[in-house]
């Protein structure tokens, strides 16, 4: 059975197509935000196939990535 993690990303830009370019750790990538009303340049959220499934709170976002350092240092 495989698994995927959820890493945060920031979003880095957002269109009038309904779409932008968010970035996970330094690596910018494509993303539909139709899922997500109101999402703007710098918030946080979880991206899955594509879609931004949901928003973080920097703070969650923040907690999230520690752990992913931790767990690389691990």
């Amino acid at each position: 059975m495989d698994m995927c993690l959820a890493i945060p990303a920031r979003v880095a830009r957002v269109d009038e197509s309904g779409g932008g370019i968010v970035d996970y750790l330094g690596s910018e990538v494509r993303a539909n935000f139709v899922l997500l009303p109101g999402i703007k340049a710098g918030d946080w959220v979880i991206v899955h196939a594509g879609f931004a499934i949901s928003k973080l709170t920097p703070k969650e976002a923040g907690e999230t990535l520690k752990l992913f350092e931790e767990m690389e240092k691990a």
